[in-house]
């Protein structure tokens, strides 16, 4: 018994040492200000179920720039424009590295917002920027965007004259699902009617967003990664194989065709098809959709709901918004692009929506590449920076 009651008081003692240690080396780092870490969890514990929004509050205590130590890694807290521009502007070769969750397991390697800034990060976003986000792209492309913007008036319209509810999120996301299926693959990949095939694919790129934003341990404490105890990167493999399921049968139609001399379309998947010299495989075709669906998609989605939702609990800016649509294009018509800018109210609502409900309220994280000074603070190498977009709102 005495042995035992020794034991633990070293026990104590040794973890106290460490505390203290801890808290030394802390305050003489030249970090950011922040709270005082407790022992072994550091400030994991004042997270929250909303991070953002208790980051937030910790910024109106700490400032704009503040650190951190969340189980065993050192976060930097950035949750005001001017600190951001330090970061992502004056020192972004310093901060280009991401720092990938654990979730996203090999998807990671060949995914171009986790690759590390290097040749290949270059190529692909190069490619992704000269052939699917250019300007010739987009004018191009006008026709389908209209025809779908018809389709999904037609669509609202029918069911309002049916009485039916109208599911916003859904039809929006089957919208932008097919615009973008257009554009990859030149067809669509479901329509309106398909409803339960459409929600099951919403329902995957929503659950791999929840996936991706929970608070999970091997990213807290990576040596305890290779066990993953929470089993979110498991999780996420499975959804990835669902949708890499749906892409393999487009990319493997597509090669069948090439085989047989049939016309090329000169889509996206066409691009990166003829750039399989360049590095570009299979898994890097698998990835790169994967993150423009399961990102893309559901952030249009959600962002279109918040929208309603806000008109909905604010008649009067619903009600301008309606005259300025009346004035200037009428009841008779659609929309066209060129007249967006026309209608400077509804640009407000759709940047409001964007400031009260960002689609990702913290960016992604990134990664201090070598030790350096922000604004007289040190940020150490290895050092996790996530920027509070929300804060700023």
């Amino acid at each position: 018994m005495a042995a035992l009651l020794l034991w633990l008081a070293w026990l104590v003692i040794s973890l106290l040492s460490v505390y203290v240690l801890d808290l030394l080396i802390h305050s003489r780092s030249g970090l950011p200000p922040g709270p005082r870490p407790l022992p072994l969890i550091g400030s994991l514990q004042l997270l929250g179920k909303q991070p953002h929004r208790s980051l937030a509050c910790l910024a109106k205590i700490h400032g704009p720039l503040m650190s951190l130590r969340l189980g065993t890694v050192t976060t930097v807290v950035v949750s005001s424009p001017d600190v951001a521009r330090e970061f992502l502007q004056k020192h972004d070769a310093i901060f280009a590295s991401r720092s990938v969750p654990d979730a996203t397991g090999e998807h990671a390697k060949n995914s171009v917002p986790w690759l590390p800034n290097g040749p290949r990060w270059r190529a692909l976003r190069r490619t992704m920027a000269a052939e699917l986000f250019a300007l010739h792209r987009l004018e191009t492309l006008h026709h389908i965007r209209r025809e779908k913007v018809r389709e999904l008036v037609d669509h609202v319209g029918r069911l309002t004259r049916e009485g039916a509810a109208v599911d916003i999120g859904q039809v929006v996301f089957t919208t932008g699902l097919n615009l973008l299926s257009r554009m990859i693959f030149s067809r669509d990949l479901t329509d309106f009617d398909r409803h339960g095939e459409s929600k099951e694919f919403q329902g995957v790129c929503a659950e791999i967003m929840e996936v991706a934003g929970i608070s999970n341990v091997s990213d807290f404490f990576p040596v305890l990664a290779a066990v993953d105890l929470q089993g979110a990167r498991r999780r996420m493999a499975r959804l990835f194989a669902r949708l890499h399921r749906v892409f393999d049968v487009e990319i493997a139609q597509r090669l069948r065709g090439r085989s047989a001399s049939e016309p090329r379309k000169n889509d996206f998947l066409d691009v990166l098809l003829d750039n399989s010299k360049a590095g570009i495989d299979r898994d890097t075709l698998l990835s790169l959709f994967t993150d423009l669906y399961a990102a893309g998609m559901n952030n249009i989605s959600n962002t279109m709901e918040w929208a309603m939702s806000e008109l909905l609990q604010n008649p009067l800016a619903m009600s301008k918004a309606c005259d300025e649509l009346s004035q200037v294009i009428g009841a008779s018509r659609n929309v066209e692009e060129s007249e967006i800018s026309q209608l400077p109210y509804l640009q407000a609502v759709v940047k409001e929506t964007f400031r009260l409900h960002p689609p990702a309220p913290l960016l992604l994280p990134r990664q201090a590449d070598t030790t350096t000074k922000v604004m007289g603070y040190t940020i150490p190498k290895g050092a996790r920076v996530l920027v509070n977009v929300w804060a700023m709102g």
